[in-house]
C-alpha cells in the first residue's frame, strides 16, 4: 500500500476513534441525567411518532450499544437497550433521532430515498472495491502495467463515497426534526435541550469523519491511478 494511503488511513482513524470516544463519554455522561419528563426512550418515540401522525411505525429493542437504527423496509424504530429502556436526556436524544428518520420516510424526504435506492449497490461495492484496488496496485507493482482493474476498483470506491456524502444531510436532517420536536413538544427544559443538541452533535461528527476518510481516499486512489497510465 502506498505510504500516502496508509498516512490518510492512520489519520482519519485516529480522529474517527476520538469521535467514537467522545461520543461514549458524552451518552455516558447524560445517561446520567434523568429527563423531566420521566419518559422511556420507548415512550419518547412512540409519542414523536404519534404527534408526527405516523402509526404504522413499531418500536422495538435490538441488541447492542448504540445500535439504534430505523428499517425503512419493515418501518421499524430500533432502539438499543440503553436508549429503550433509558429514562435520560441520551434516550430521548436517540430515540428522537431515529424517528427523525421516520419522519423523513413518511413525508419522502427525497436523500432518504436516494440513500435507500443506494443501499444495493453499496453493500456490492463495499465488498469488492478494496479487493480490487488491492489487486489493480498488485498488477502495476509486478509489472502488469493495466489501469483497467484499478479504475474499476476506484469506481467501486466511489460509489461507497458518494453514500457517505449523501448520509449527511441524512442524518443532520434526522437530529434536525428531532431537537425541533423536543423543543415544539416542550418534552425537554432548555438545560435538557442544550445537552441533547450536543449528544446529537458528536453523533453526527461521526458520519462527518466517515464521509472525510472516503473523499480522501478516493482522492488518493484517483492520484495514484493518473500518475500511472
Amino acid at each position: 500500500m502506498p505510504i500516502s494511503i496508509l498516512f490518510v488511513s492512520i489519520l482519519f482513524m485516529l480522529l474517527g476513534m476520538f469521535i467514537q470516544a467522545r461520543l461514549k463519554n458524552r451518552f455516558a455522561e447524560y445517561s446520567k441525567v434523568p429527563t423531566s419528563s420521566g419518559l422511556s426512550g420507548k415512550e419518547v418515540a412512540e409519542k414523536m411518532l404519534h404527534d408526527s401522525g405516523i402509526y404504522d411505525v413499531k418500536v422495538l429493542s435490538v441488541p447492542g450499544f448504540l445500535s439504534d437504527h430505523y428499517d425503512p423496509s419493515k418501518k421499524t424504530v430500533n432502539l438499543s437497550p440503553d436508549v429503550y429502556e433509558g429514562r435520560n436526556i441520551s434516550a430521548a436524544a436517540v430515540a428522537a433521532h431515529e424517528c427523525g428518520h421516520a419522519v423523513q420516510h413518511a413525508t419522502s424526504y427525497s436523500m432518504l430515498s436516494l440513500r435507500s435506492a443506494l443501499v444495493p449497490i453499496v453493500q456490492i461495492s463495499t465488498n469488492l472495491a478494496q479487493w480490487v484496488i488491492l489487486i489493480g496496485l498488485g498488477l502495476f507493482s509486478f509489472g502488469g502495467g493495466n489501469s483497467t482493474v484499478l479504475l474499476i476498483g476506484i469506481l467501486l470506491f466511489a460509489a461507497s463515497t458518494l453514500f457517505s456524502i449523501i448520509t449527511l444531510p441524512v442524518e443532520f436532517d434526522a437530529s434536525a426534526r428531532a431537537l425541533k420536536w423536543l423543543d415544539t413538544s416542550h418534552l425537554a427544559s432548555p438545560a435538557e435541550y442544550s445537552k441533547a443538541k450536543d449528544a446529537l452533535k458528536w453523533a453526527a461528527l461521526t458520519y462527518v469523519v466517515a464521509a472525510l476518510a472516503s473523499v480522501a481516499m478516493l482522492v488518493q486512489y484517483i492520484m495514484i491511478y493518473n500518475d500511472r497510465r
